[in-house]
């Protein structure tokens, strides 16, 4: 069976997420700015890179590679017709990050926006584990209800994201990062219209 994101229309997300009741779409866009500029880097990843919001804020005299990563190639077809003065520097990966064969280049930095929560700790682990990058960089949803995706005229598009969806929290997700080597550096929170919020947890290596 499909992953549930490769069935979901790129517009129906997008609109979804920058509804002035849920406005995930501009807040992510703008804590990704601070994400991209946090670190003196040359490389970076991002996992679940849709349809490349924030990618407007590379700076190409700074970054030389960006790897964005998604399990729904339309979505990456997208993001290299919207972002054509990242060419040579994007480099668009269709993967399904649940599969454990997978293998990503190496990395300075990666960023997980709203991701974890579709593969779970344990995989994310894993990837990170793997590729061992510096710097992490995560933003997880904190909800003030039993709902993680806020109500709008697009739910039904997103009625089959409970069979891969995992409930995650910032302290659990300290303590998964902890038992791989990583420490946490930064915590940086973002109150959302409809009182959830988005919480930025980013993470060091420990050598």
């Amino acid at each position: 069976m499909k992953n549930p994101w490769e069935e979901i229309a790129l517009n129906d997300y997008e609109n979804h997420m920058s509804l002035d009741s849920v406005y995930q779409l501009q807040t992510m866009n703008e804590m990704m700015k601070e994400q991209l500029n946090e670190y003196k880097i040359k490389t970076v990843i991002i996992l679940g890179v849709a349809g490349g919001n924030g990618l407007e804020h590379i700076d190409r005299e700074k970054i030389e590679k960006v790897y964005g990563v998604d399990v729904n190639q339309k979505y990456l077809d997208e993001c290299v017709n919207r972002y054509p003065e990242l060419a040579g520097v994007f480099k668009a990966i269709c993967a399904d990050l649940l599969n454990d064969n997978l293998q990503l280049p190496d990395s300075e930095l990666i960023i997980a926006n709203l991701f974890i929560e579709y593969i779970g700790y344990e995989c994310f682990q894993n990837i990170i584990n793997s590729l061992k990058p510096r710097y992490v960089s995560c933003i997880i949803q904190i909800n003030t209800d039993k709902s993680f995706v806020s109500d709008s005229p697009y739910l039904q598009a997103f009625a089959r994201l409970d069979e891969v969806h995992h409930q995650i929290d910032k302290t659990s997700l300290i303590n998964a990062m902890n038992k791989i080597g990583y420490i946490k550096t930064l915590i940086d929170e973002r109150e959302l219209p409809n009182g959830k919020k988005l919480s930025r947890i980013d993470f060091i290596i420990k050598y």
